[in-house]
């Protein structure tokens, strides 16, 4: 029997693309995918990488998978999380 799950359209196409790329966005969506709610993830840039590209490629992963991140970079480290509420406002 085959395993169901539900996924937003960008994370289906992300996730059925392929190439380098691809691969990298795969990467950057686990990452996102890896963190709980109420913790913080960090990424260092590695050698040839800067924190600009690092931003870039969490941004998109974000998308992809429906999430709003907050993004905040310290020298050489980039620090995520998931946006409390996913970013939407409740009517007050």
């Amino acid at each position: 029997m085959p395993r169901f799950d539900l996924l937003t359209i960008p994370e289906a196409q992300a996730r059925s693309t392929t190439g380098k790329r691809a691969q990298l966005l795969q990467e950057y969506m686990d990452y996102i995918q890896r963190v709980p709610a109420g913790e913080a993830g960090q990424l260092q840039a590695g050698t040839g990488e800067t924190t600009n590209a690092v931003r870039r490629r969490l941004g998109a992963a974000a998308k992809a998978t429906g999430k709003t991140l907050v993004i905040r970079r310290s020298n050489d480290t980039v620090y995520f999380w998931v946006q409390p509420g996913n970013g939407r406002r409740h009517p007050a």
